[in-house]
Formats: C-alpha cells, structure tokens, sequence
C-alpha cells in the first residue's frame, strides 16, 4: 500500500450507463481522499465495472477482471456482470467482492474495508460536476436506472431492476454544474428516456425555484436553456414524442433522435414483446421530417431473431428503405442465458444470421451515403473532439453525430493549432463517404 494517498485503478466497460455509474464512483473515491492511478502498477487495488448483456460482453468483463488480476491482484467487481457473482467467481476466485450495477455505497463499502481512506472527505476538494471520463466538452447525464419492459431478447430489468427515475431538480441541477464546467454537449441517457418520470407519478420537483414536473418534455424545455448541445438517447417512440420534435425545430435541442425499433415486421415485434410497436412509426417519422426537416434518426436492429422467416426478414429491408434512416446499427441475434427469446421455437441457422446482417448493413450503408451526399455544399455547425496535427485536420462531430457511435467530420483548416476540441465551428461540407463526411 502507498504511503500518500491510497490509489484506485479503474477499469470501466459497458455502455454509457455503465461510464455514468463508473464516473458517479470515481467521484465519490475523489471526495473521500482517494487517489486515480492511470496504471495496474501504480494502484493499491483495481476496480472493474462490468457488462453482463450478451455473451461477448460477459466474456470481455470476465477477461477484463484476469487482466487487473494479473497485473494487479487486488480486484473489486461492480456493474451487470456483478448480478451474476457465481459467474465472477467461478471464473476468478480471488477476487476481493463482487457487488451488482449502481451499487455505489457498495463498491465503497468494499474499497474502505480493503483500502481505507487516508483523510477526512471534508478537506477534499471535487469539482461540482463531478469526475468524469469523457472528454471535457460532453458528459452523458443519466435521468433514471432500469426498465419497466420485459423485452423477450433483454435481460436488463434483470440486471438494472424497474425504472427508478431521478427527481427533475436533481437532473437539472447536474446538468447546469456541467455546463457552467464548460461541458459543451450533454447526451441523454438512460433505458427508457420516454418513460423517465413515470414511476414518480411526474411528482412536481424544484430547480433553483421553479417548480418543474418529473416528465420528459419538461426535462427537455428546461435543458434547452443552458445554451449546450442536448442528444437524447434510448427514446421509446411513445405518442408524447411528438411533443418533442417542435423543440428540436425550434433549436431548443438538438435535431436527433436515438430510438432502437429493432425490427420493421409487426408479428417479429410482437414476438420479441416491444413497446409501442404497435404504433404507426413510418406515417409519424414522416410528419416528424416535415415539422423538423433537419432531424437526425439513428436506431438499432436486430436480424435472425427466433423464428424469422425470410418474408418477415423483407419486411424489414422494406420498413427500412421506407423510413430512410440516417444512422443505423444491426446485430446477429445470440441467446443471453436468462432471455425469454430462448425458449421460442425455430431458431434461425448462423449461416442465415450472418447472410441477413449482410444484407441489412450494406441497405443501411447505401442509404446513409445518400442522405450524407444531399449535404455535400451546406454549411453545418460542428464541435471538435481531436486535433490531428499530423493529418492536418480537426475531427469533429455534427448535431447529426452522437460521440463514438456515429460518424465523423474531418475539417481541414489552416490555422489547427487556433481551435481546440469543444470548439463548435461554421463548416462547408466537401465530400461524403457512407458514414462520414469531409469539410472546410
């Protein structure tokens, strides 16, 4: 053990819920006295937050945990995988403990019983955004954990519990720190943002006074007014979106929307059990286009889910041709232990997966080229991540783009060395690719 202050490595896996959970932690570590080490070596104990969705997501945690074993030997677990402790410790049982996702007094709990703290927390300085590990200019604000669905392929309500919504005031006030910190972009997450508010009955809370129900177009209004970027993401395609789609024409927040319909075929919907499937998303992604012609849609699919017949797989090539998406993701089903879609007959062969997700990506591929062409001569505002100075150019991101999902916008410019990433730059887009485009 150090002689200074006792030092935390942290290894953080997952999606941005998890990160968000990871920087909640590192803040509380931080408070307490606690030191950050950047390396194995130079810490006293490792903790590692893990993800436990699907089966290379558990087998990328369990690696993860032998490496800081290795390296380290002082190992704590924390995050999805940590509701399968059997699993953790089957694997490695040598780890000091194993708590579940957002078990922050937990993973605390085990830090000071292995390595206590040095110094009184309240001498100790955090910042009032807290620590994060994005970049300085965006941070993800989380508005609630869990989920109220029981989707047949998801296992997360297993993992994250219901949907527990944080008070408005609490969200507001960590998002004003954030932009007063110099955060430039604040995404939006959590399982269900359309839901957030609906465990609360949308209880009336209070930000610097004013009283704000707990419910997603409040929310949205009133991080409007910070003068940051606001992507929303997660969105479930409920009626009350449209209640949204005027606030992104009017510039409130950003034109663009994340929402995994995961498949266009209304009878493999119903079989993987989606909320809000029933709805008529293709007339309502029309009328959202004509309120606000410059909305982004991004979304997520799924191909050979149980029981997919080819007929139901052109369904979907045809419900995505039709809604003519600017971002999409698709993945091969896999069984995750624990999902109620293992139990549906007719699984489809890996070959027929595998020729499927081919078939979709390069349909996606194409219509994302064209959208991308139609903005070949516009201006567009950007926001710099990087400066690549031996490449000569800044790589940066349009209200289009959300940070490592999406594409990019490489900007040559003469002078680089005068901007610096969270700069939002004036450009004139040059050239498209299928998923990133070049500017000046």
């Amino acid at each position: 053990m150090s002689q200074s202050s006792p030092k935390v490595g942290f290894v953080s896996l997952g999606c941005p819920k998890a990160l968000v959970d990871s920087e909640r932690i590192l803040t509380q570590l931080r408070s307490e006295g606690y030191e950050i080490s950047a390396s194995y070596d130079g810490a006293d104990l490792v903790v590692v937050n893990t993800c436990g969705f699907i089966d290379s997501a558990v087998q990328e945690s369990l690696d993860a945990i032998g490496e800081a074993l290795a390296e380290n030997g002082k190992v704590i677990v924390t995050g999805c995988l940590g509701k399968k402790a059997d699993v953790i410790r089957a694997a490695h049982p040598s780890v000091l403990a194993v708590t579940g996702p957002h078990a922050y007094e937990e993973v605390m709990g085990a830090v000071h019983q292995y390595l206590p703290p040095k110094h009184d927390p309240f001498l100790d300085l955090v910042p009032p955004q807290g620590v994060r590990l994005t970049p300085k200019h965006y941070a993800y604000l989380k508005i609630s954990e869990g989920c109220n669905h029981r989707c047949t392929f998801c296992i997360i309500p297993s993992l994250r519990g219901d949907l527990v919504s944080r008070p408005i005031g609490s969200v507001m006030t960590e998002a004003e720190n954030l932009a007063k910190a110099g955060v430039k972009e604040l995404p939006v997450v959590s399982q269900d943002t359309s839901a957030y508010g609906v465990d609360l009955k949308y209880k009336l809370d209070f930000w610097g006074g004013r009283p704000l129900k707990t419910r997603m177009k409040e929310m949205c209004e009133a991080l409007g007014e910070l003068g940051v970027w606001v992507r929303l993401h997660y969105v479930y395609p409920y009626p009350h979106v449209d209640d949204i789609i005027p606030l992104m024409a009017e510039g409130k927040i950003l034109p663009y929307l994340d929402i995994p319909f995961q498949h266009g075929s209304p009878t493999v919907l119903a079989r993987m059990k989606r909320p809000a499937h029933a709805e008529n998303t293709l007339a309502r992604i029309k009328k959202w286009r004509e309120i606000c012609p410059e909305l982004t849609i991004r979304s997520t699919f799924i191909v050979g889910f149980p029981g997919e017949t080819e007929a139901e797989f052109e369904e979907l090539l045809a419900w995505l041709k039709e809604a003519d998406l600017d971002r999409v993701g698709c993945f091969a089903y896999s069984p995750v232990e624990g999902a109620r879609a293992n139990e549906i007959a007719d699984p489809v062969p890996e070959e027929v997966k595998q020729q499927r997700l081919d078939r979709f990506m390069q349909l996606a591929a194409d219509i994302s080229a064209a959208r991308l062409q139609k903005k070949v001569g516009t201006e567009i505002d950007v926001i710099v991540d990087e400066i690549d100075l031996e490449e000569g150019v800044a790589i940066a991101r349009s209200k289009a783009d959300a940070p490592e999902i999406d594409g990019n916008v490489f900007v040559t410019r003469e002078d680089l060395a005068s901007i610096k990433p969270g700069d939002i730059l004036r450009v004139r887009v040059t050239e498209a690719t299928e998923y990133d485009l070049f500017a000046e």
